[in-house]
C-alpha cells in the first residue's frame, strides 16, 4: 500500500491492527496446514501452449495426461494445483511461457482431476495489478466445475472487512481460498455426433420458448423427482412432450454456463436464479445436474441436446459474455481478476476502478485479443462440441463497444460475421446495455436478429388502450420494417416477444400495474417500474368472475397478436398456461414456487384451454406461409393479376387513409394477401396460400366492422375468436365480403379468405 493510502486507511489504528493481526495469524495457520498435507509435486513436461484449457491427451512416448495453458499476460508464475479426494493440494510449477501462455504437460492426471490455478504478480492495485496467489483461481477454459460457490472473506483478493470500506480493495488478503471455492475438472473429450441430427429451422419458420432448466422442469409431476430441475429433466419425454404439443421449434435457455451467486443475496438467504452472473464460460452449471459434477454434468448437457434434436427442436443458449460474478473492485476473487486483472477487463482512468457498462460491477475488456479468443473459442466449443445451434447474448451492446462507443464495426461482430462456425447459428442480441449511447434496436449488422421492445411496448399499450396513434402498432404487426428493412435484413430480424423472463408474466401483466417485489429483499426498489400493465380492474388476485374472464381474454389477445405478428415469435415458458409470479417482476433471486412452473394449472379447464389456444394459433403459422413470410411486405401487387401484399382498413369496411394513422383508433384490420407472397420454395415455385384478415379491437364496446369485398374476397370463415373460451373448429362461420360483423369488445377476430 502506498503511503498516502496507508495514511488514509488508518483512521483507528487499533482496530486496523486488529484486523491485520487476524490476517496475519489466519494465514501462518493455513500456510502451516498446506505443508503438513501437501504431497510432492509431479513432473511436469513442456507441454503445449493450445488448445488453451485442461485437454487431457496422450503425450511423448505413449503417456496419457493432461495438458494445462493459461493465458496471464503479466503474471510472473503459475502453478496449476491439482486435489484429490481429500482436498490435499498438489503444487505444479508451470515454467514455460508462450506467446503469454503458460503451459505444461503433467502425466499420469486423468479425467475427474480435480484442479485450479495460483498466479503469481505484483499486488498493485493504484495500477490495476491485483495479483494473489494465496487464492485458488478457477480456469476460464474448465469444461466442468466441482464445488459450490460461497463468498467467505478467504474468497477476496483484498481484506473484505476492512473497516475503511473505500480503501478495502486495495489491502491485500492472505488467505489462502483453496478450501472454499468451486475446482475445475479435467474432463475426457469422448463423446462424437454422429447420430444427432440438428433440426436447423430456417429463421422465418422459427418459434422461440424461453425458458429456465430448472424451474420448467422443478415441479413437473410426470418427471421423476430425482431428475426435477436437471437437464435429464429437460431431456424427459414429459418435458418434451409439451413443446412440441405446443409447437415451438427452439428453446432459449436461460444460462446454463457456470454461474456464482452475488454476496449480497447469500447474506439475505438467497440466491441467483436466473443465472446472469457467469463464472465458467465453458462448463455447464454444475447445479442442474442430475448425474454428478465431476464431469458427467458435460454428457448429461449433450444428452439433453440431442434429445431435443431428435423432437425437432433447437437449442438456443442464452450467454453472458459482458461481465462475470467477479462484481466491481469490492467483488471477489475466482478466476480473470487474479489472472491479469488488467488484461481481461475494461478499467477506468483510475485503473482501481472498473468500467461498468452492464450494471453488475464490470464488463468485459472485449477489445483484448485474450478476451475476444476466451469468447469465441466459448461460443465455438458450445456448438461443436456441445451441439447447440444458437445464442441469444445478454447486453450485446456492451459486447460491440471499441474503446468506448458502441460500433457496430467492432472487433468483436467482424470475428463473429467472418467465423465459419458461429456466421452459420442462430445470433439473438439483446440489443442494449446500461452505458451512454447503449439503446441499439434495429442497429445490429446482418446476421443478428434482436430482441425487439419496441415490439413489447407497443402491443402492450395497444391493448390496454394507450397509443396515441397506430402508426407505431402498424410497424410492429408487419415486421417492424422501420427499424430493420436494411442492409439485407428480413422480417425475421425482429424477434418479437410481449413477455420474458425480465418483467411480469403474461398473467401478471393483466393482474398487476405495480411491481411486488418485496420478497426480493430490497424495499421493492428492484425491478422496472414502466411494467404497460392494466389489471383489468383490481390489483392482484381477484374473485370477481367478470374481472377474471375479461383478464382470460387479454391473455388470449395478447398471445394471438404475438403469435400471428410478422417476425420471429418469443414465447415465456408457462405464459400459455396462466403461471404467476405474483407481480413480482424480477423473480431474478426466486429460486422456489414464485420461479418455477406450476403444472398444476393445466388442472383447470381455463389454463387448459389457453394452452390449446396457443398450440391453434401456432398450428395455422407453421401451415400458412403468409403468417411468416421471409420478405417484408411492399404494399404492392406482386404479380399483375395479384391484389397488392398488404392492406389495412378502418372499420366501414374503406382502406386507411394516411391520415387514419395520425388519429387514436381501437380497431384495426389487416389484410394479408396469400396470392402475392415475394421469392420462391426449394424448386423454384411461386408460393402462394390462403388470404387471411385480421380485426383487433381493444375497444371496450362492441364495435361495427364491414368487411371488404370485392376485389378483396366474396367470402369469409371465421378462423379464430378471441372472445370465446373455447375455439370452434374449422369450419367456423361464413361471412360474405361487404357484410357489416359486429367485434365483440376487446378481441381479435382471424378470418380466411374463400372466395
Amino acid at each position: 500500500m502506498s503511503s498516502a493510502a496507508e495514511q488514509e486507511a488508518v483512521q483507528d489504528p487499533d482496530q486496523v491492527a486488529a484486523v491485520r493481526a487476524e490476517v496475519a495469524e489466519t494465514h501462518r495457520t493455513e500456510r502451516a496446514d498446506a505443508l503438513r498435507a501437501g504431497a510432492p509435486a509431479p513432473a511436469v513436461w513442456p507441454g503445449a501452449p493450445m488448445p488453451l484449457g485442461a485437454r487431457f491427451r496422450v503425450g511423448p512416448d505413449g503417456v496419457a495426461g493432461t495438458n494445462f495453458a493459461l493465458w496471464a499476460g503479466g503474471a510472473e508464475a503459475v502453478e496449476v494445483c491439482l486435489f484429490d479426494g481429500r482436498g490435499v493440494e498438489t503444487r505444479c510449477p508451470l515454467t514455460e511461457l508462450t506467446h503469454e501462455i503458460w503451459h505444461g504437460f503433467v502425466p499420469g492426471v486423468r479425467p475427474g482431476q480435480r484442479y485450479g490455478y495460483r498466479v503469481h504478480g505484483r499486488w498493485d492495485p493504484w495500477t490495476g495489478a491485483r495479483w494473489n496467489a494465496a487464492k485458488l483461481l478457477l480456469d476460464p477454459y474448465a469444461r466442468a466445475v466441482d464445488g459450490t460457490f460461497s463468498l467467505p472473506p478467504e474468497v477476496y483478493g483484498h481484506v473484505r472487512d476492512w473497516p475503511q470500506q473505500h480503501v478495502a480493495d486495495t489491502v491485500r488478503d492472505d488467505r489462502d481460498s483453496a478450501p472454499y471455492v468451486p475446482k475445475g475438472v479435467v474432463v475426457h473429450d469422448d463423446d462424437d455426433w454422429v447420430e444427432d441430427r440438428r433440426p436447423k429451422t430456417p429463421w422465418a419458420d422459427s418459434v422461440i420458448y424461453e425458458l429456465h432448466v430448472r424451474g420448467f422442469t422443478k415441479r413437473h409431476p410426470d418427471i421423476p423427482p430425482e431428475l426435477r430441475g436437471t437437464y435429464a429433466g429437460l431431456a424427459h419425454p414429459a418435458a418434451i412432450e409439451h413443446l412440441t404439443r405446443l409447437g415451438v421449434t427452439a428453446v432459449e435457455l436461460l444460462p446454463v454456463h457456470q454461474f456464482a451467486h452475488e454476496d449480497h443475496l447469500l447474506r439475505r438467504g438467497l440466491h441467483n436464479y436466473w443465472g446472469y452472473n457467469s463464472i465458467g464460460y465453458f462448463a455447464p452449471h454444475a447445479d442442474y445436474s442430475a448425474s454428478g459434477t465431476a464431469g458427467q454434468q458435460v454428457g448429461e448437457f449433450k444428452r439433453m441436446v440431442r434429445a431435443l434434436h431428435s423432437a425437432g427442436i433447437e437449442v438456443i443458449l442464452d450467454v453472458v459474455y459482458n461481465h462475470t460474478a467477479e462484481a466491481g473492485e469490492l467483488g471477489p476473487m475466482l478466476s480473470l481478476r487474479g489472472i491479469d486483472n488488467r488484461g481481461y477487463y475494461r478499467l477506468q482512468n483510475d485503473p482501481r476502478r472498473y468500467a461498468d457498462y452492464t450494471g453488475c460491477g464490470n464488463t468485459l475488456h472485449v477489445v483484448q485479443p485474450q478476451v475476444l479468443r476466451l469468447i469465441t473459442d466459448s461460443l465455438r466449443y458450445w456448438v461443436t462440441e456441445m451441439g447447440v445451434d444458437g445464442f441469444r447474448f445478454d447486453l450485446a451492446a456492451a459486447l460491440a463497444r471499441s474503446m468506448h462507443d458502441v460500433d457496430m464495426l467492432s472487433p468483436f461482430l467482424a470475428v463473429i460475421a467472418q467465423d465459419p462456425v458461429l456466421r452459420r447459428v442462430k445470433l439473438i442480441a439483446e440489443p442494449w446495455d446500461v452505458g451512454n449511447g447503449g439503446y441499439q434496436v434495429g442497429a445490429f449488422p446482418p446476421l443478428w436478429t434482436e430482441w425487439n421492445d419496441r415490439y413489447r411496448d407497443a402491443v402492450r399499450d395497444f391493448w390496454r388502450g394507450a397509443l396515441p396513434d397506430v402508426r407505431d402498432i402498424g410497424y410492429r404487426l408487419t415486421g417492424s420494417s422501420d427499424l430493420y428493412a436494411w442492409g439485407g435484413r428480413r422480417p425475421y430480424a425482429s424477434v418479437n416477444f410481449v413477455t420474458a423472463h425480465d418483467g411480469f408474466t403474461l398473467r401478471d401483466l393483466v393482474s398487476y400495474e405495480h411491481k411486488h417485489n418485496e420478497a426480493n429483499g430490497e424495499g421493492n426498489r428492484d425491478g422496472t417500474n414502466d411494467n404497460r400493465a392494466w389489471n383489468c380492474g383490481a390489483e392482484g388476485e381477484s374473485d370477481d368472475p367478470e374481472i377474471n374472464a375479461l383478464r382470460r381474454r387479454q391473455l388470449r389477445n395478447l398471445l394471438t397478436t404475438l403469435l400471428l405478428s410478422t417476425g420471429v415469435p418469443m414465447l415465456t415458458a408457462g405464459d400459455e398456461m396462466g403461471r404467476t409470479q405474483g407481480g413480482n417482476n424480477n423473480a431474478y433471486c426466486q429460486d422456489n414456487e414464485t420461479g418455477w412452473l406450476d403444472w398444476s394449472l393445466l388442472d383447470q379447464p381455463e389454463w387448459r384451454e389457453l394452452t390449446a389456444l396457443t398450440a391453434r394459433v401456432l398450428k395455422l403459422r407453421q401451415t400458412h406461409p403468409v403468417l411468416r413470410r421471409r420478405a417484408f411486405f411492399s404494399g404492392r401487387a406482386q404479380a399483375p393479376d395479384g391484389l397488392r401484399d398488404l392492406a389495412w382498413f378502418a372499420r366501414d369496411g374503406r382502406e386507411m387513409t394516411e391520415g387514419d394513422w395520425y388519429a387514436p383508433a381501437a380497431t384495426l384490420g389487416l389484410y394479408l394477401s396469400g396470392r402475392d407472397i415475394p421469392g420462391r420454395d426449394a424448386r423454384g415455385e411461386p408460393v402462394t396460400d390462403d388470404s387471411f384478415l385480421a380485426v383487433l379491437h381493444a375497444g371496450a364496446e362492441p364495435t361495427p366492422f364491414a368487411l371488404p369485398g370485392a376485389p378483396w374476397a366474396d367470402r369469409y370463415e371465421l378462423v379464430l375468436d378471441t372472445s370465446r373460451e373455447e375455439q370452434a373448429e374449422s369450419p367456423g362461420t361464413v361471412l360474405n365480403g361487404g357484410t357489416e360483423l359486429s367485434v365483440p369488445a376487446r378481441s381479435v377476430l382471424l378470418l380466411r379468405v374463400t372466395g
